[in-house]
This record gives structure tokens, C-alpha cells and sequence, in this order.
């Protein structure tokens, strides 16, 4: 079995874990300030890892200057993008493309902003 952890690095993993949590419905399994993991309550897979910049001295996690998320895109699926799409307008987030059919994907997708300004796609 292979399954990506993705890490990224945010400027307050506390904040950025709730935004998420909010957000997704994932839930916390390590907290602080530092570095964080988020799980699919459901069957405890690893969603997204939250890493704080700067911290413990990874080369590509040291300096936020660079534009966050350059070439990447954080794509989540969920069963329920109606309840994601008003957590995300409760979270007052930056939205980039509201609800809507992919034409590539033919599914159901919106994508916005998160707090660090990585660009995040929802669908079902």
C-alpha cells in the first residue's frame, strides 16, 4: 500500500488546523504549535500534515517569501461538498472559482484560499 502524507508549511499550524478541521471535518492527531496531523475521522487516513516555516531546519520549509503553493494545487474529496461549500462560506474564505461542474472531470467542484494562501480544490 502506498499513500501520500502531504506536509506544507503554514505560519500558525494552530490556526491553519482549525481552518482545515472546519473545513473538511477532518480531526486533529497531534496539535501544537509546529506541526500538525489531520485524519479522516472515519478511518483515521492521514488528510494533510501542517508544518510551521521555519521549523526543525527542512530546506524547502524555511522561508514563506516565495509565493506559497507555487505549482500546487490541495485537492480534497468529500461526500458532502454541499456542507463543505458552507463550512468554506462560514470560514469567510477567499473563494478563486465557486460551486460548479469541471469540464475536464465532469464532478462537482469549488475552490478558494486558505490562510496561507495555498490554493485549495473541493469536490464530491
Amino acid at each position: 500500500m502506498i499513500r501520500p502524507e502531504i506536509i506544507i508549511a503554514v505560519k500558525d499550524v494552530e490556526k491553519s488546523s482549525a481552518w482545515y478541521q472546519q473545513l473538511l471535518g477532518c480531526e486533529s492527531r497531534h496539535g501544537g504549535g509546529t506541526f500538525e496531523i489531520l485524519a479522516d475521522p472515519e478511518d483515521d487516513t492521514v488528510v494533510l500534515c501542517l508544518h510551521k516555516w521555519g521549523a526543525h531546519g527542512h530546506p524547502t520549509m524555511l522561508d514563506p517569501a516565495p509565493a506559497a503553493g507555487n505549482g500546487l494545487i490541495l485537492f480534497f474529496r468529500v461526500t458532502d461538498l454541499d456542507a463543505a461549500w458552507k463550512k468554506a462560506q462560514q470560514l469567510k474564505a477567499t473563494v478563486e472559482e465557486p460551486p460548479h461542474v469541471n469540464a475536464n472531470s465532469h464532478r462537482n467542484e469549488f475552490s478558494l484560499r486558505d490562510p496561507d494562501g495555498y490554493y485549495v480544490s473541493v469536490t464530491d
